[in-house]
């Protein structure tokens, strides 16, 4: 069918007018040309779907994969990419303009806000993101070459010339788009244009890509479960698939978030597809939705590991009414979870109470071990512990060793405790010391593998602990 398709598009040459260069050229419903200009291929994507690829750049342009005799329809034919093993082994540590700055955005805060990396330690710390949300673009794609352009009134210098700035600090720059025909603000979206797209965003020098689920047509929505249950096959998974395999075409490595709400089983092929993957609607600066997507992630952490991260959204610290026990339990829950960590405020306005809580170094320590890429877990502390939802108990392994973090969910002050036994990794015969990972100071004394531990802690707060042989 590919060769049939291509041979198709190479006899109509004479009689319809030339695409240019990452146009569309087919499709179902397609009316437009169907042949390239000089130097460039009609390449088909899938049958809604075809582009405009330059020929000298051989198969690895391709976005589709041979057909698979066991699938039909968009899925025969979409492409398996694997993402890039050259970016995201670890979940992202950066900054993010939403949560501040929602469509008021421009070049300036993009320069303040990397200067604030360095002024105020983040960079050491090892945050290296400074990403651009929705709204960067014009309303329209350009008319000659069908690219997206960054608005000059917001971005003067383009988004290479911010991009070549935030380099010059040792950080990197994200951008945003989205796998539908819009973004979720009305901008160009990507759908359709992956290709076209993704060599713009590695030509300005792009490190990271965020890609949202707006504005979807309705014949790449999933309006039931896939044969199978095999999500990874859904239209909702191709989308984001397709920019994936573009993304695998460029020589930038790319770090791909999948900002797909926690639709379609992400968490079952993400993996597959980008490196990590947003697992619920946007955040808030509530305790409502710091607990929940807690709890909503808790039950996915098999997926959690090297190049696989599932997403909690971005940090809410510094906005909104959270209590410094809730700010606390907000960054020490994407940490131990190994969610990616993306600041949401104005950097400027943090104070230092913030700062140490988002440069703790052994909680960053732990969510970017090198050794170790997959997060704490629930465990049961004691016999007869209560269930809660989230869970409180998480035990995890890091190269230091073994990890104990306790949420204290309820609205008041609450005796945790766990039996040193019970700890996956430990044992009944062993004799072991506590460590502060907040305070970074050893508490005094020490613990028989069999004895139990109690802690005082304040609502809806978070201990967290390294516990290692006397």
């Amino acid at each position: 069918m590919f060769k049939d398709t291509l041979v198709l598009f190479a006899f109509t040459a004479v009689v319809l007018a030339q695409v240019s260069p990452y146009g569309q050229c087919g499709g179902q419903g397609w009316t437009g040309g169907t042949t390239c200009t000089s130097g460039w291929q009609c390449v088909y994507s899938n049958p809604y779907y075809s582009q405009c690829i330059q020929s000298t750049a051989g198969g690895s342009t391709t976005t589709a994969s041979a057909p698979n005799p066991t699938l039909t329809g968009i899925a025969a034919t979409a492409p398996t990419t694997p993402p890039s093993t050259l970016t995201g082994k670890l979940p992202a540590l950066g900054w993010n303009s939403w949560n501040a700055y929602g469509c008021n955005i421009n070049e300036a805060k993009f320069i303040a806000a990397a200067n604030q990396f360095v002024s105020l330690g983040l960079k050491d710390a090892g945050y290296q993101y400074v990403n651009i949300d929705d709204c960067w673009a014009n309303t329209s794609r350009d008319s000659s070459t069908n690219r997206i352009v960054p608005d000059p009134s917001k971005f003067p210098d383009g988004i290479s010339g911010l991009a070549s700035q935030v380099h010059n600090l040792g950080l990197k720059i994200g951008i945003y788009s989205d796998a539908g025909t819009k973004t979720c603000a009305g901008y160009p979206g990507s759908l359709g244009n992956e290709v076209l797209d993704a060599t713009t965003f590695s030509e300005w020098g792009i490190d990271y890509l965020k890609y949202d689920n707006c504005n979807v047509p309705g014949n790449w929505s999933d309006s039931a479960t896939p044969q199978g249950n095999d999500w990874y096959n859904s239209n909702s998974a191709i989308r984001y698939r397709q920019m994936g395999a573009a993304l695998a075409t460029v020589s930038r490595p790319i770090q791909f978030e999948l900002c797909i709400w926690g639709d379609a089983n992400v968490w079952t092929w993400g993996s597959r597809v980008g490196h990590s993957w947003r697992m619920s609607g946007d955040a808030t600066a509530t305790w409502s939705y710091i607990s929940n997507i807690i709890n909503i992630n808790a039950a996915h952490l098999s997926s959690v590991n090297f190049f696989s991260h599932n997403d909690m959204d971005m940090m809410e610290i510094g906005n909104g009414a959270l209590t410094i026990q809730e700010q606390r339990t907000h960054f020490a829950a994407w940490a131990f979870l190994k969610s990616p960590i993306l600041l949401g405020t104005d950097l400027s306005k943090l104070n230092s109470t913030q700062l140490t809580i988002i440069k703790n170094p052994e909680l960053l320590a732990f969510h970017q071990d090198a050794t170790i890429g997959t997060p704490a877990m629930p465990f049961t502390a004691f016999s007869s512990m209560p269930t809660t939802s989230p869970p409180e108990y998480y035990s995890g392994k890091s190269s230091k060793g073994v990890h104990v973090f306790i949420i204290n969910t309820s609205s008041s002050t609450a005796t945790k405790q766990f039996t040193f036994s019970n700890v996956p990794g430990l044992s009944a015969s062993g004799t072991y010391k506590v460590h502060d990972m907040w305070a970074g100071t050893d508490l005094s004394g020490t613990h028989s593998g069999s004895s139990s531990f109690s802690v005082s802690v304040a609502p809806h707060d978070t201990v967290a602990y390294l516990i290692s042989n006397a």
